[in-house]
């Protein structure tokens, strides 16, 4: 049985295809795009768990942070 870890970002509108690309070079799948709580978009992303998704994971956690934070910094928080 496959497993699946998420991902949740924020989606930059003037930033959208490059956030995507990156993304999906790290074997993230886009699942859903949905308003966020406070305006702008959130994107929803899986791949399957093990094997070398687990040493991409961790990168992709910090460019995660990385995104939230030019998220917030354009008075979107």
């Amino acid at each position: 049985m496959t497993t699946w870890e998420y991902l949740t970002t924020p989606l930059l509108i003037h930033n959208t295809a490059a956030i995507l690309n990156n993304w999906g070079k790290q074997g993230w799948e886009l699942v859903q795009v949905v308003p966020g709580p406070e305006g702008g978009l959130v994107a929803y992303f899986k791949r399957p768990t093990g094997g070398d998704a687990a040493g991409a994971a961790n990168a992709g956690l910090g460019a995660a942070a990385v995104a939230a934070q030019q998220f917030e910094g354009e008075g979107h928080a």
